[in-house]
């Protein structure tokens, strides 16, 4: 457990643990890629079937943006492989990432994934139902992004990919992306940069106000 808060552009804890691909060092795993980290309290949870099986539907879109996915589970390798087998049954794909056994959550506590009720009252199975993340970390290992979900409800991958697709084209382009951004709209030109800087680096600018003006990427 570590009592550091997590934020926004620190460097994401290191951790060594089993997973369904063998051990790994997670800064190892990582290497120069973007990475996504997600977790979930047990193995055979329903909405967490759901969910590994659309981040498996989306392996190639995660391909192509040179993303890893890795899981997390608080259990045991032991029922990881049968898990799998029910996910790729019920959605009809291959799980091809990792996923982490976690069964006495140090890496659900060194993440900070559990919240204060869990803390306070673990069930009486002992799932803590809170181990419900989304990690996104860049190929220098830094958390560009974190959410946290409750128990019942279910996680939205297109978003996250969204925020893949944001974070990428930011870093490239110098650039901010407006509210339900997707790859093609306009973007934003962020306050440090000059209308006049703007209009050599990007083209067209539209003004909406002096803080607000927005422009449209050439490939």
């Amino acid at each position: 457990m570590t009592d550091a808060a997590l934020r926004l552009g620190s460097i994401a804890p290191n951790f060594k643990a089993l997973t369904t691909q063998g051990e790994i060092d997670f800064h190892d795993f990582i290497g120069s890629s973007w990475t996504i980290l997600f977790s979930h309290p047990a193995d055979f949870t329903p909405v967490c079937t759901t969910e590994l099986g659309a981040f498996a539907r989306l392996q190639d879109e995660f391909d192509q943006r040179g993303v890893k996915m890795i899981g997390l589970s608080a259990n045991d390798l032991s029922s990881h492989g049968d898990w799998i087998k029910d996910i790729n049954e019920v959605n009809n794909t291959q799980v091809k990432f990792p996923i982490i056994a976690d069964a006495d959550r140090k890496v659900a506590y060194l993440y900070q994934m559990i919240d204060q009720l869990d803390l306070e009252n673990v069930d009486s199975k002992g799932i803590a139902f809170t181990i419900r993340s989304v990690f996104i970390i860049d190929p220098n290992k830094k958390i560009r992004l974190i959410m946290a979900y409750p128990a019942s409800t279910g996680r939205n991958t297109a978003e996250v990919l969204r925020v893949i697709d944001s974070l990428q084209t930011g870093d490239k382009r110098g650039v901010t992306t407006p509210v339900n951004w997707l790859v093609g709209d306009d973007v934003i030109v962020p306050p440090t940069v000059s209308t006049e800087d703007a209009k050599k680096k990007f083209g067209e600018i539209r003004e909406v106000k002096p803080y607000l003006r927005f422009t449209t990427l050439k490939e």
